[in-house]
């Protein structure tokens, strides 16, 4: 596996990486927290929408400044920066139990994942051999995955537990203050070295990372590439001087693609979509969405492995295709099982949310996490809500069927014995097969390409601008989710993801450039002649 790269460069990499296993144990983690803050700060469903959405409000700001921060001051130091400060928002939290101190210590929890993702994947990639850049840049992607897998199990572990939620904020300190400190003892870019001059610095870096007594040649590769490079100011980057517009376009589009196949709704749903099609009981489902968790890292593991033989264009092909024929299996079945979502914060049956257990809600990536929120009131809350709303006669006649007959809304669309049982696996298995074919190919790949088709003087201000595309269009989507769910039904939202998958494979197929083996400086040279 470290053939190739030095073990130093390897464990540079690694701790580096860590960054991408705390963003993902924070995106996992606020579902089954907020289950235990609600009650004990008494949450309003618009108040819970805030908590999850304001993660995101921090990762969308933070990206739009923190290409600066990289370009300026380092990709070491901005992941010193944001470990920091993940730090400090966690501790904020962990004293006071106050909905004001719980919206500031997310938001600092979010521009900390935010600049930790852009600066890691620039700072991986400039340190790693070429032949070894797929491996290392895709290590970040499998330590989001295991984040999110700890933050499932988290979520269960201390479902139970008094202040269990503490705890589970709280686990990420150390990690955190472990991180920055290493860091503080590792190499800075040697790309960012000869950014600022001092090619000396870059070339004793160079020479440890390799573990050859003379670095000179790639030090020269690199100076010319970055002379080359430095004239370029953050308005090139909608120029075409060096196709640098049609550059940015690409990246746009491949992280618009990322979040437009549905991937992070789809997860969201994991455990309610698992349940109204016949898994009945929250066990069920939340083991099948612990699943979905545990499929996520086994199929990122060969694509992080292999990523350098095959290459990424590959990769985001065979992902593509392959999510585009499960999300229609998903469409088609549950065309057949009528899954009725209304929206969700107004038609959970009070016995589910007394039995609720984190572990059940945990099918949650990035954004979708403010959806499920919006599903987790108390019932008195839920009542009091159909008083005030406009549609009152229906979601009022929802409720009281809800409290009269005890049955989640699902139920009183259908029995379970309903579902045949054909279709309940199919289900499952769609599922899974669509969140495998996410994770060998849009999860991981669209990310190393963002790192390679930027040149090095501007890197870390195209990956940012890149990033808050990807959070902006986060927010957005899972803003809109449930009502368009409820507008249009499940399966046609699975059609339309269908559709973007294939564009999506089109689009990679058409524009994405075939980068394995090639230097940094090689790609960027090929892309600016094109």
């Amino acid at each position: 596996l470290v053939s190739g790269c030095g073990i130093f460069t390897f464990l540079t990499s690694a701790v580096a990486a860590v960054s991408g296993l705390l963003m993902g144990y924070e995106l996992g983690l606020i579902s089954g927290a907020l289950l235990q803050m609600r009650s004990i700060l008494a949450l309003s469903c618009k108040e819970q929408e805030i908590v999850v959405s304001s993660l995101l409000f921090g990762a969308l700001f933070a990206s739009l400044i923190g290409g600066f921060l990289i370009d300026r001051f380092g990709r070491r130091l901005a992941i010193i920066i944001a470990s920091s400060l993940l730090v400090l928002g966690s501790l904020i939290l962990l004293p006071y139990e106050s909905y004001g101190i719980l919206i500031v210590g997310r938001i600092a929890i979010g521009i900390s994942i935010s600049l930790s993702s852009i600066a890691t994947c620039v700072y991986i990639a400039e340190i790693a051999p070429q032949h070894r850049r797929g491996l290392l840049v895709s290590l970040n992607e499998l330590m989001i995955v295991i984040g999110i897998l700890f933050a499932y199990i988290s979520n269960y572990a201390f479902a139970s537990v008094s202040h269990g939620w503490k705890y589970m904020f709280g686990f990420v300190i150390p990690l955190g203050a472990l991180q920055a400190v290493t860091m503080y003892f590792l190499p800075p870019s040697p790309r960012f070295l000869v950014m600022k001059n001092n090619d000396e610095a870059a070339r004793k870096v160079l020479e440890r990372l390799r573990e050859t007594s003379d670095a000179t040649k790639e030090l020269t590769v690199i100076k010319t590439s970055l002379k080359d490079e430095h004239q370029y100011s953050f308005l090139d980057l909608f120029r075409s001087k060096n196709n640098m517009r049609a550059r940015m376009l690409v990246g746009l589009t491949l992280v618009f693609f990322v979040q437009t196949t549905g991937q992070p709704n789809i997860l969201f749903y994991a455990s309610t979509v698992l349940k109204s099609v016949g898994f009945q009981s929250n066990e069920a489902a939340s083991l099948a969405s612990t699943g979905v968790g545990v499929v996520k890292v086994v199929s990122t593991i060969p694509a992080t492995i292999f990523v350098d033989q095959v290459g990424s264009k590959t990769f985001l092909c065979i992902g593509s295709s392959v999510m585009a024929v499960s999300l229609v299996t998903m469409g088609l079945v549950n065309r057949n099982i009528h899954v009725n979502f209304t929206i969700v914060c107004k038609s959970q049956s009070p016995e589910d949310l007394f039995l609720q257990r984190p572990g059940n809600l945990t099918g949650v990536t990035n954004g979708s996490l403010k959806d499920l929120f919006a599903g987790t009131a108390s019932p008195e809350r839920l009542s009091f809500d159909v008083q005030r709303s406009p549609d009152v006669a229906r979601t009022g006649e929802l409720n009281r069927t809800a409290m009269a007959g005890g049955k989640g809304i699902a139920g009183s669309h259908m029995e379970s014995g309903e579902v045949p049982v054909v279709l309940k696996w199919l289900s499952l298995a769609s599922l899974l097969v669509y969140v495998a074919a996410f994770s060998i190919g849009l999860g991981p790949m669209s990310w190393l390409v963002l790192s390679e088709i930027f040149p090095g003087g501007i890197r870390g201000r195209a990956m940012a601008l890149t990033s808050s595309m990807n959070w902006g269009i986060n927010l957005l989507i899972s803003l809109t989710f449930l009502s368009v769910t409820e507008l249009i039904g499940l399966s046609w939202v699975c059609f339309i993801y269908t559709v973007m998958s294939l564009a999506s494979l089109a689009f990679v197929i058409v524009f994405i450039p075939e980068t394995k083996g090639c230097s940094l400086e090689q790609i960027s040279m090929e892309l600016a002649k094109q």
